[in-house]
């Protein structure tokens, strides 16, 4: 992938059950009192729906609106109904992202995707490693010691981790 953003893009990849999610929000609030400006941008794995039968969006939606946004003075979302034989790309769903109201770009997910990610990895689980296959992966977050000629980060550090993402975002800055 090649980032359409004037701003970096990170991933987290790991298996399902590894604990993204919840990684991503203890890091979050470290990152925003370190002053970046974070987006976040989730891949699913299956069908979703963020609002719920009965509201007015899910049932305009459902009736027939290919595009429904949902605005008030605290938030807006857009649902846009897609049909497609695969996921979408990550470059493209990275463009619907407005780069003017963020400083970086967090990716959950996409993990075969191009773009540097941190690993993340629970030998307990019994899943291999990402890395080496992965080319893009630049550091590993394990809560278990692992032998990598990468950085190592400590997944239940969520400070040391926001504090890897804040120098990549700086050196990404820097060029």
């Amino acid at each position: 992938m090649t980032n359409p953003l004037p701003i970096p893009v990170l991933g987290f990849a790991a298996w399902s059950g590894t604990g993204k999610t919840t990684l991503l929000s203890r890091v979050l609030p470290i990152l925003r009192q370190a002053g970046l400006r974070c987006a976040l941008l989730k891949h699913a794995h299956h069908s979703f729906d963020i609002d719920h039968p009965g509201k007015d969006s899910y049932e305009l939606r459902k009736a027939g609106a290919d595009q429904v946004l949902i605005a008030s003075r605290w938030r807006w979302a857009l649902m846009v109904e897609s049909e497609r034989e695969r996921d979408p790309p990550l470059d493209e769903m990275l463009q619907r992202l407005d780069p003017a109201q963020a400083d970086i770009v967090l990716v959950e997910g996409f993990k075969h995707e191009r773009m540097p990610k941190i690993e993340l990895h629970r030998p307990a689980l019994g899943r291999p490693l990402l890395y080496p296959d992965d080319p893009d992966i630049i550091a590993i977050a394990s809560d278990e010691p692992l032998e990598t000629p990468l950085p190592r980060l400590d997944l239940n550090d969520p400070a040391a981790i926001a504090a890897f993402i804040v120098d990549f975002h700086h050196r990404h800055n820097a060029r």
